[in-house]
């Protein structure tokens, strides 16, 4: 493993905890006595992405180039939603049980795949799929008998991150980085200020503090996983993003006041664990 090799696989990784550190950040303000609706905090991770997407194309001297506008929007659609369904989820259950299933979006991605695209069908990924689904049903422990219907959220986020980054894939083969960003905020921050508009509002300083540090913490997590995967080959960056169901699993009673994982909470982040990594290994050989 070269310098450059060695470097981009610590940036994912960094990547993966700067995500799980902005939902930690979330809950830290609800120990804090703050009452932020989710919807603020969606809000300001698009208005300080979009901010720092225009700084960023304004020092470079960059363009957006449109070509497929369908694309652009249904990513940005997408992944509104998502992180609006994610940030729910870790208001109303536990930071771990948030990240976990809502690194679930490599599974729907393989079952979209074989709903929407003959070629791409793989009964292996499918078989894998449904193993992968038995730790779903362990996360969300219906063997409580006390069902928390607030954990389809964070279920919801997995699902609609599937369709984001399926469009994702569609958008890079022709748009550039800065503008599928340009969208993706850009739109993002009109989508949440229209549904939530009710909700918007003039932070306190001490709000405020929570609002940038979680919003900043997600960006700086979107620029190492794109600087890492320069560096690393599919399959590293992809089983090192889905450490973020172990971190989770392991830091969440110690910086989040997550309680602990159950033996079957545990079986199921392993399951789905084992599951992204065995999908991405095949993808990536394929």
């Amino acid at each position: 493993m070269d310098t450059k090799n060695t470097l981009g696989c610590l940036a994912v990784f960094g990547s993966a905890f700067c995500f799980y550190l902005a939902t930690v950040i979330i809950k830290w303000s609800g120990m804090a006595g703050l009452k932020i609706d989710s919807s603020l905090f969606t809000f300001a991770r698009f208005v300080v992405g979009f901010a720092t997407v225009l700084l960023v194309m304004g020092i470079g001297g960059k363009k957006i180039k449109i070509v497929k506008k369908r694309f652009l929007i249904g990513r940005a659609l997408g992944n509104c939603l998502a992180v609006y369904c994610f940030f729910k989820g870790v208001e109303l259950t536990s930071v771990a049980q948030a990240n976990i299933l809502n690194m679930t979006y490599p599974l729907f991605i393989a079952l979209f795949s074989w709903i929407f695209f003959r070629r791409q069908r793989d009964p292996v990924a499918i078989f894998i799929v449904i193993i992968a689904f038995a730790g779903i049903w362990l996360i969300l422990d219906p063997g409580s008998m006390a069902f928390d219907f607030n954990s389809l959220w964070a279920l919801g986020s997995g699902i609609s991150a599937a369709v984001a980054i399926m469009y994702l894939n569609l958008s890079r083969k022709v748009h550039d980085t800065n503008t599928t960003l340009f969208f993706m905020f850009g739109v993002g921050t009109v989508i949440v200020f229209c549904l939530f508009y009710d909700q918007m509002r003039l932070p306190s300083v001490e709000e405020l503090k929570y609002l940038f540090w979680c919003s900043a913490s997600a960006i700086a997590g979107q620029y190492l996983l794109t600087v890492g995967f320069k560096y690393v080959t599919a399959i590293e960056g992809g089983i090192i993003s889905s450490t973020r169901i172990l971190l989770a699993a392991m830091l969440g009673p110690f910086i989040a006041m997550d309680p602990s994982l159950s033996l079957s909470g545990w079986i199921g982040a392993f399951l789905i664990f084992a599951a992204n990594v065995y999908l991405t290994t095949r993808k990536a050989k394929g």
